[in-house]
């Protein structure tokens, strides 16, 4: 018999963690870090902020610092305008199987959680949730992509993932837990992705209300209220058969390379291999095609406006890479929006909707890149799929170089190196070594 889900969050012990998913973790907790520093930094983060102090002040337990900020609010508050900062620069940990982020989500929401309990926290108990958290959502998403037609956000399905979390961080029993899915599966936000991809906006991926529906739901049935059950947990089994000994959450997470859409990736890789195979230089491009899955057809942005079009596009990211040879901080910018050349070699990209590499796109993500170049020469990459998953995993010492690169202009460099010393072993600190890592990570830069 599978193991019950609220069984396996109410009895999972540090010590049954294995050693590959608390390493997962910790890159993790290190790579969205990272990112949050630098998406801190944009509007996006700002306005969240600002609607968070205004509709959740601090109430139980003394209320819960906003990352990055300090400001203090409800827990909800908190996960919320945490899960919209972290979400407002594409480049968190990614999902292909289902097709969204978890980080995005569970990591403002734990941080919340943990900064408003009334006793110490340790980096094991913290692992525990986080484990929950991850491998409760991924499953959950699974099942949901599996059992309905709509492609939702990743929030529709972090949020069952967050409450059972936050229900085994507030000790509750198998029957409360349970119920906690419930209701964040019930009032998780239902919203649909390709609405996002085809009219770009700060809606993003939805963790922004998948985070504090989550948060909601576990002190809700801590409260009595009832939810019971959780249908992506309950009623579609195939998906929770090996829980316990088989662990989504090393197999299923990736890394990101790039600030943008995990579905622009594998062509802004091919690009960029063509241009150095070839000692290419951006004058050189004439052209760019891009053969891709259907999806990724429709992230276009050709000419983005605005950071939001940005994260959703192909085009002009790909074109990116080509001119400046990175797509980094500086490409975050709104006058890179206006650059010339990139804009040049944008507009003459076009994307070509390949039936093939839309059949195998499943779990992965296909395209390849022809080049066209003044000289009257086409150089057409290999097939290929993103750099990050788990074929082709991004190292160590490029994981370390990302948070760096994001994380040091907004972090300072002294404070950058203890966060990512910290998160890199969060699992091992005492309550006052981890309440140490809780400031990094919540305390204004």
């Amino acid at each position: 018999m599978p193991l019950p889900f609220e069984a396996f969050a109410r009895k999972l012990t540090y010590d049954a963690l294995p050693q590959d998913v608390l390493w997962t973790l910790r890159r993790s907790f290190t790579d969205t870090m990272g990112t949050a520093a630098v998406a801190s930094t944009t509007e996006m983060a700002d306005i969240a902020r600002r609607g968070a102090l205004a509709l959740f002040g601090a109430g139980h337990a003394g209320g819960a610092r906003i990352i990055l900020h300090g400001g203090k609010v409800s827990p909800v508050g908190a996960a919320m305008a945490g899960a919209f900062t972290v979400d407002a620069v594409d480049a968190h940990d990614t999902t292909s199987p289902g097709k969204g982020h978890a980080g995005s989500a569970v990591f403002p929401a734990l941080l919340a959680f943990a900064d408003a309990v009334e006793r110490p926290v340790t980096g094991q108990e913290f692992a525990v949730w986080l484990a929950i958290a991850y491998e409760v959502s991924y499953r959950a998403g699974l099942a949901q992509h599996a059992t309905c037609a709509d492609y939702h956000t990743s929030g529709a399905w972090t949020s069952t993932g967050v409450a059972v979390a936050i229900a085994r961080g507030l000790d509750l029993s198998e029957a409360h837990i349970r119920h906690a899915a419930g209701i964040g599966e019930f009032h998780g936000p239902r919203s649909q992705m390709m609405r996002c991809i085809d009219h770009p906006t700060m809606l993003r991926d939805g963790v922004g209300w998948g985070a504090p529906s989550g948060v909601t739901a576990a002190y809700l049935a801590a409260e009595g209220f009832t939810g019971a059950p959780a249908l992506t947990c309950e009623q579609a089994p195939e998906f929770w058969e090996d829980l316990g000994s088989a662990w989504r959450t090393v197999e299923d997470t990736s890394y990101k390379p790039y600030p943008c859409c995990r579905w622009a990736h594998p062509s802004i890789d091919a690009a960029a291999d063509l241009m150095a195979a070839h000692n290419l230089a951006a004058p050189d491009v004439t052209r760019v095609d891009i053969r891709t899955f259907h999806h990724a057809t429709r992230l276009a942005g050709h000419r983005p406006k605005t950071l939001d079009e940005f994260s959703y596009s192909i085009a002009f990211p790909v074109a990116c890479m080509i001119v400046r040879g990175q797509i980094g901080v500086a490409e975050l910018q709104p006058e890179t929006l206006r650059d010339p050349e990139i804009l040049r070699i944008s507009t003459a990209t076009q994307l070509i909707d390949d039936d093939h590499y839309t059949r195998i796109s499943v779990g992965k993500r296909w395209a390849e890149v022809t080049l066209h170049t003044t000289y009257g020469q086409v150089f057409t990459s290999a097939p290929r799929s993103p750099r990050g998953d788990r074929d082709d995993p991004l190292s160590d010492a490029q994981i370390s170089d990302k948070f760096h690169l994001f994380a040091d202009p907004v972090l300072g460099e002294a404070r950058a190196a203890e966060l990512e010393d910290l998160s890199g072993r969060f699992d091992t600190l005492d309550a006052g070594d981890f309440s140490r890592l809780l400031t990094l990570c919540l305390s204004a830069p």
